[in-house]
């Protein structure tokens, strides 16, 4: 029975961080790798770029927004509130990716940005 879990247990790991940690988004080809992502509360994202041409990150509702960033510039967002935040490069709005912020269960939260 132990066999079962294990596996669902090191997948589930692969596709969430936890609150301390801090996880890399790269920019690469015109496309977020990873596109989606689901975080613990208190999680910072850095973007990479790694494209040779600029890009953007920016919210939908623009409640943050990074320079245009060119080759190996990097911008951070840490999510403090659970809440699923999409987001874009504003040159080039094909771009687009969202942050899935998840709260411990039993913790209360509310869907903002810091």
């Amino acid at each position: 029975m132990m066999r079962f879990f294990v596996p669902f247990l090191m997948s589930l790991a692969a596709t969430t961080a936890n609150a301390t940690d801090v996880v890399t988004v790269a920019i690469e080809k015109f496309a977020f790798s990873p596109k989606d992502i689901t975080v613990a509360p208190g999680t910072k994202i850095v973007w990479i770029n790694k494209d040779e041409i600029p890009h953007t990150i920016s919210t939908v509702d623009k409640s943050f927004v990074s320079k245009a960033m060119d080759t190996d510039d990097k911008f951070e967002q840490t999510f403090v509130n659970a809440g699923d935040f999409s987001y874009f490069c504003t040159l080039h709005p094909f771009m687009t990716g969202t942050v899935h912020v998840r709260a411990a269960p039993g913790a209360a939260a509310t869907a903002s940005t810091k």
